[in-house]
């Protein structure tokens, strides 16, 4: 992967999930790499995905922009609803 990539990847703002990423490959590591030790966290992982996925649809059908709401924006949202619903 290059560096712009992992960049993007890494970004905040373009990434909603990267705690939950960092949770994952943390336990893998901690783990040695035995998958079935971290599926809670692989279960977060990608409910955090399909959870910004939906809202990036939403936004995206109503015409809102950028698609993916910056990190203070998610934060607000997060706040909102009382935590992260994932």
């Amino acid at each position: 992967m290059d560096k712009k990539n992992l960049r993007k990847l890494r970004n905040q703002d373009n990434n909603p999930c990267i705690d939950e990423s960092d949770a994952s490959q943390q336990c893998l590591n901690v783990n040695s790499y035995d998958k079935s030790m971290c599926s809670n966290y692989f279960l977060r992982y990608k409910s955090c995905r399909k959870y910004w996925q939906n809202i990036m649809v939403l936004r995206r059908r109503e015409g809102v922009k950028p698609d993916m709401p910056t990190a203070a924006e998610r934060q607000e949202m997060i706040a909102a609803i009382g935590g992260k619903p994932y």
